[in-house]
């Protein structure tokens, strides 16, 4: 697959996709493309170009539920900037009846972590914390979901663990009439179908962290909508508006995605999306064989070298280590200077890293569809010179 990313080098090895994912050329066409050949406001205008413009949109947004297996009698897309904003767009416009109490687990984002400390803070509500298992589950029968509000990853960024129970957790929290938000950002490229037909109430995500232009998305349940408070508002989102007043667009079914979309959005970029998930899902078991057997050749090395601390309990796209005695910062330097990118230090996860498990900085190695045997090799052969 080297061949949708021939901007890269050839001693150039990108181990940083957890951050952002490379972007393969057909999306990048896509998004050029829109800009020479029909840049133009969506759900705007009448002209030639606005009507390719919200025909591609569409087409992106429909891609999205087929691409998780959800219907669209059920869900509707909305796109933000990045799986942050989406759940801080759900999470201060919750009405508050019925909620009881936060809930999110410990191996946590910054994202869902700080935004869940903040909503019970503004409400004055309580927060738990939920211990994931070593395998990223949730032992549901340890925890109370009545009348709560989760917001729970479905892959960790830090060591890729995935939230294999989720339908579980989903059943249980709707059970105790709670709200369940997923942060998809670290599943969408990797391990999609842990989201096939879920029934969570938002799934919220980062188009670039799957190949695709920075952007964030979100799925929501169309019964959601009777739970928020509209106070996020502006252009796109009326169809009238008085001295005092305004007429609210997403009451009809086809602008029901408007209700998280004040302002111009990023057409191109949604456009591109779609030629994303268009390449992901023509991704062939040849190609996914591969980038397997790329991972396990390096979880083997990681895992087999003494001086090596791998936090990893399995072979994943993303794994995180030390070496003893050598400051991890140090080492991504050296690491860059051999033309290999990777990231360092707590990967906002600085509770669980740092206060939980009290680990030094961290390296994290992410790897994608555009990295090859060789890249795998050269980043080992280094290691092998550092740990000697």
């Amino acid at each position: 697959m080297r061949k949708d990313f021939e901007y890269l080098q050839k001693e150039e090895v990108y181990l940083d996709n957890a951050c952002q994912s490379l972007r393969p050329k057909p999306v990048i066409d896509a998004l050029v493309n829109y800009y020479q050949e029909h840049n133009s406001c969506g759900e705007r205008v009448k002209y030639n170009w606005g009507i390719i413009t919200d025909k591609r949109v569409n087409e992106t947004r429909e891609l999205v539920l087929k691409y998780l297996n959800l219907a669209h009698k059920d869900y509707f897309v909305s796109f933000t900037l990045n799986t942050t904003y989406g759940i801080n767009l759900i999470l201060n416009q919750l009405k508050l009846e019925n909620i009881d109490k936060v809930m999110t687990s410990d191996i946590e984002h910054n994202s869902p972590f700080l935004a869940t400390i903040a909503y019970a803070r503004k409400n004055d509500v309580p927060r738990e914390v939920m211990i994931r298992e070593d395998d990223g589950s949730i032992d549901i029968s340890k925890y109370d979901f009545k009348n709560a509000l989760v917001v729970v990853n479905s892959a960790s960024n830090i060591d890729g663990r995935r939230l294999i129970n989720i339908e579980e957790l989903v059943r249980a929290v709707h059970r105790a009439n709670g709200i369940i938000i997923i942060d998809a950002a670290q599943s969408m490229a990797y391990g999609s179908e842990l989201l096939y037909k879920t029934k969570a109430d938002a799934i919220c995500f980062s188009a670039h962290k799957m190949y695709a232009p920075s952007l964030g998305g979100m799925i929501v349940r169309k019964d959601l909508i009777k739970k928020i408070n509209l106070s996020f508002i502006g252009g796109g989102m009326v169809d009238d508006v008085t001295l005092d007043d305004f007429k609210i667009s997403h009451i009809k079914s086809d602008h029901i995605h408007t209700i998280f979309e004040s302002g111009l959005q990023a057409f191109g970029e949604i456009i591109a999306l779609g030629a994303a998930i268009k390449w992901l899902m023509n991704i062939g078991k040849e190609e996914k064989a591969e980038l397997e057997a790329n991972m396990k050749l390096l979880y083997d090395f990681l895992s087999a070298n003494e001086k090596i601390v791998l936090i990893n309990e399995s072979v994943n796209p993303t794994m995180i280590f030390y070496i003893k005695g050598i400051d991890s910062h140090l080492l991504g330097k050296a690491l860059a200077d051999e033309h290999i990118m990777a990231r360092t230090g707590y990967f906002c996860c600085h509770y669980y890293l740092d206060h939980v498990k009290k680990y030094p900085p961290l390296i994290r190695f992410s790897l994608g569809y555009h990295i090859t045997r060789e890249d795998i090799e050269k980043v080992i052969h280094f290691l092998e010179k550092v740990v000697k």
